[in-house]
């Protein structure tokens, strides 16, 4: 499903093959139109655009932490991307020029491929266990890991960017 490029490395062990160091429960499934990786979104944004609708489907063990979640506009859901592979480290993004660490991009391919996704709540139904969103850019029947309330008072960072900007030395050169 993913092809190496060139300037990509991988690790010399799959994470996937190691002794694990903690034990995720999935909580839910991921209910999507999307069903192969070509189709997907690649980011939310693009996936508000699309207008495609989604849900999470949260199992019954679970559907009592629901309870009080209507009242959030946005919800942010922690998915395992299990289709990503686990192995890059660095990567050639197909539309970057130069390769980068995993950890300075947000594709699913990483040690531990943890999807975030930040979307708008259209609906709380805790007791058939249904949240639905305005989108998602997961696949359909991707893992549920977690699910929280988006709070903009602490959660958005107004002046937040990817291209850090080094301030201007003063007059001393400090």
């Amino acid at each position: 499903m993913f092809e190496m490029r060139g300037g990509e490395v991988t690790l010399p062990d799959d994470p996937a093959a190691l002794p694990g160091d903690a034990h995720l429960v999935f909580i839910g499934l991921v209910r999507s139109p999307w069903v192969r990786r070509d189709d997907c979104p690649k980011n939310m944004r693009e996936a508000r655009e699309r207008g495609r609708t989604a849900s999470v489907e949260i199992a019954p063990a679970f559907r009592q932490g629901l309870e009080g979640l209507a009242s959030a506009s946005h919800v942010v859901l922690l998915t395992w991307l299990h289709h990503a592979p686990r192995n890059l480290i660095v990567q050639k993004p197909r539309h970057a020029a130069d390769s980068k660490g995993v950890f300075a991009l947000r594709s699913p391919a990483r040690p531990n491929p943890v999807g975030m996704h930040v979307a708008r709540l259209l609906d709380v139904d805790p007791a058939a266990g249904i949240l639905s969103l305005e989108g998602i850019d997961a696949l359909n029947g991707t893992p549920v890991i977690d699910v929280k309330p988006y709070f903009a008072s602490v959660d958005a960072v107004p002046d937040a960017a990817y291209a850090k900007t080094v301030p201007a030395a003063d007059e001393d050169g400090n």
